[in-house]
């Protein structure tokens, strides 16, 4: 088996996958994927969990009440079966020496600049803690209007948000066909879609899914992967039920429907910063701060000399030297008014200046790209 060179991992799991076909969680299955996504992480690749489950696990636990498939008992489902879900990976994960967190998104949490920041800054800060994340829509909570719809976008949303280099989709099915297998004997497994656009034919095989213990269907994994792939992600749909299909993905093995990433994470994030190029403000830096971001160090307040215009935190901004030259831009850490009570401070004071710290940096070197004159500094 080849070496894998990805950093960070994310895995969706499916209800069919969860439940291997059945109306319960099957902890056997489960345990089988834990152990893989354990030993992935054990290898130096950080590993994002994104589980379907919730309502499943819901009925499950009330005995299959014979219920109206309206939102609110799907919510009450979900609310019945979250913590019995996280309760099933913390005791599976346990076992290998790993804490769990739960995390509950919306579409809104990823729609809104704070909330967006928020989200970004939590799974980093688990992620350092060598902690797993597992993430699920909050089903309890959401509407119609704000949910994400299904784990599959959602899994693609997170991937983006965090910078994710590769996204693992299982389900029940072995990757995607050319037709459906389950009505077409002729039907065959794309093994790879690298296109700039996904064929239409491609898109009228995915066809639509009555599923009825989940809301997915091959649809949706394809426009997340879709999704995934055009924000620096390579993409794996694959059939969850395969001994060691975690680790055969992530190693490059020929498993399921590989989508190659369009671009590299950081050029997706690269253009993203440089679209907001013409910002809404900028932060003036002495000569040694300037001479620091060349060599690939983030920008600390200290370094900030001036604070012109007014932005937010997470906006773009450009960052100008001693020289009056803009040589870089980046998403600011902290608004105007904030960094212009801390510009020249040391970051063990930001605390103490403003009540609250969101980080030791101005603007954080992931979140900063030099200008093309000065790249050739930057890795």
């Amino acid at each position: 088996m080849g070496e894998h060179n990805y950093r960070r991992l994310v895995v969706k799991l499916g209800t069919s996958t969860l439940t291997s076909g059945t109306t319960h969680i099957s902890e056997s299955r489960l345990g089988n994927l834990v152990r893989q996504m354990a030993d992935i992480r054990a290898s130096g690749c950080e590993v994002i969990l994104v589980s379907s489950g919730a309502m499943a696990a819901g009925r499950e636990a009330l005995a299959f009440p014979d219920l109206p498939k309206e939102i609110p008992e799907k919510q009450m489902l979900a609310a019945v079966g979250q913590p019995r879900l996280m309760a099933l990976y913390e005791n599976l994960f346990a076992l290998h020496g790993y804490t769990v967190a739960q995390v509950l998104l919306t579409r809104g949490d990823l729609a809104r600049r704070p909330s967006y920041l928020n989200a970004r800054n939590t799974l980093r800060a688990l992620l350092n803690q060598n902690v797993i994340p597992v993430v699920n829509e909050n089903d309890a909570v959401t509407t119609e209007e704000i949910r994400v719809g299904d784990n599959d976008n959602l899994s693609a949303l997170v991937a983006n948000l965090i910078d994710a280099d590769i996204l693992l989709m299982l389900t029940d099915q072995p990757g995607l066909f050319t037709a459906d297998p389950r009505h077409d004997s002729e039907a065959t497994l794309v093994s790879e879609v690298s296109g700039v656009e996904i064929p239409e034919e491609i898109w009228q095989a995915a066809g639509h899914t009555d599923d009825s213990l989940g809301t997915g269907g091959m649809v949706t994994k394809l426009e997340a992967a879709d999704l995934a792939r055009r924000s620096g992600a390579t993409v794996v749909i694959a059939d969850g039920s395969d001994a060691n299909v975690i680790t055969e993905a992530v190693r490059g093995e020929a498993v399921g429907t590989r989508f190659p990433a369009l671009v590299t994470t950081i050029e997706s994030r690269k253009r993203f910063i440089l679209s907001g190029g013409d910002g809404v403000g900028s932060v003036q830096i002495d000569a040694g701060a300037a001479q620091a971001l060349l060599t690939g160090s983030s920008l600390l307040p200290v370094g900030v000399t001036l604070v012109s215009g007014e932005f937010d935190r997470g906006d773009t901004i450009s960052v100008i030297d001693a020289g009056g030259h803009v040589i870089a831009h980046g998403l600011a850490s902290y608004q105007a008014s904030e960094l212009n009570k801390i510009a020249g401070r040391h970051s063990k004071e930001i605390e103490s200046i403003l009540g609250y710290a969101y980080g030791e940096e101005a603007i954080h070197r992931d979140q900063l790209m030099l200008l093309p004159r000065n790249q050739e500094n930057q890795e």
